[in-house]
Order: structure tokens, then sequence, then C-alpha cells
């Protein structure tokens, strides 16, 4: 591996560390987007009939709040359960957009890794064509600076797009996980609205 680094030269260290970056990301998002800790399920369920028997108290709401996002969407609903249908679905849009912010956390800095990762190893590349052209001269050619520009630009090239192929399969693979998350969400907490305003049982 050193002398893998060796070979490609200084421009390989960024596109290593947005590699280690990209995997923690993507080891975090994996652990963060587990749908039993975004919507677990039977909430919704569990919840309706502790509204019949009990209703809504401070404890309730409190306990849906650090219970999971899904959780937090309901506890807005709830605390406008006095309020028309449509005050009650504005409280619920805003906190579900805030809930959709904090699942999006960390992708957009994952997109630019797949992004930026290819150009950078172009950038490589062009670096090790410099090299390369460099060795060559009218008095003839310098075999160890031809081999370190070939290296020095395959190596780069290789190295962003791998890094860019990664990245790039994550981040489509968890924006398709956050759409989905927030579809259920927003699925449940319509259902939970029209059950308090007796528009479905």
């Amino acid at each position: 591996m050193l002398s893998i680094i060796e070979k490609a030269g200084w421009p390989i260290w960024p596109l290593i560390f947005a590699s280690i970056l990209a995997v923690g990301i993507i080891g975090e998002r994996l652990w963060t987007l587990r749908s039993s800790l975004i919507t677990p399920k039977g909430l919704l369920q569990s919840l309706l009939q502790e509204l019949q028997s009990k209703g809504v108290s401070p404890e309730m709401l409190n306990r849906l709040v650090q219970n999971s996002p899904l959780g937090r969407v309901f506890a807005a609903a709830l605390r406008n359960v006095n309020t028309s249908r449509e005050i009650m679905k504005e409280a619920v849009e805003e906190e579900g957009r805030a809930v959709a912010h904090e699942l999006d956390r960390f992708l957009t800095l994952l997109g630019t890794i797949a992004t930026a990762a290819p150009l950078w190893g172009l950038f490589g590349t062009v670096l090790g064509m410099v090299h390369l052209f460099g060795a060559l001269g009218p008095t003839g050619s310098n075999p160890a600076e031809l081999a370190r520009g070939i290296s020095v630009a395959l190596y780069n090239t290789g190295m962003g797009l791998f890094v860019a192929i990664i990245a790039l399969i994550a981040y489509r693979l968890f924006r398709a996980k956050v759409e989905s998350l927030i579809v259920d969400m927003e699925q449940q907490a319509i259902k939970l609205v029209e059950v308090l305003h007796g528009e479905r049982k």
C-alpha cells in the first residue's frame, strides 16, 4: 500500500482522505437510517390505543419526542389536538421538514465526494502527464521519470474513480432510503390527523 502511495505522488493524499471520510459517512448513515430507529413498527397503533384510554398527556408527548423521528411528528400533531385540521397539518409538516433535514445529514457531503473525486483524480492524471512530458527531452528520455509520470497518472485516475463509484452508489441508496422513510412518516402522520378529527377509524 505504501509503495502505491509513493508511486501515486502527493495528489493521492486528498483522495485517501476523501475515501476515509466517505467510509465514515456511509457507516454513520447505515447505523442512523435504520427503519427501526426512524419509523418503529406499531408506534401508531400503540399511540391510538393509549389515546383512547388515557388521552393526551405531557408524559406521552415527551415519550414520543424521545422515541423516534416519527414520534416527534406525532407529538407535533398531538400538541395541536384541539385545533383545526389545517393547523394540525401545518404543525406536522413543519416538524416533518425538520426531521427530513436531519435525515439528509451528511448526504450532500457524500454527493460532493462522489462528484469531486474523479475530478481530483483527473488533476493527478494531468500532473502525471506533466512529469511524463518533462521526462522527454531533446537528448532522449529518462526511464525513471517516464515510469513516475505514468504511475502518478494511472494511480490517481484509478483511485479517483474508485472513491467516486463507492460514494455515488452509497449516496443514491441513502437518498432512496430517506425518501422512503419520509413517505412512510407522511402516510402515518396523515392517518393520525384523520383519526384525531374523526375522519378515519
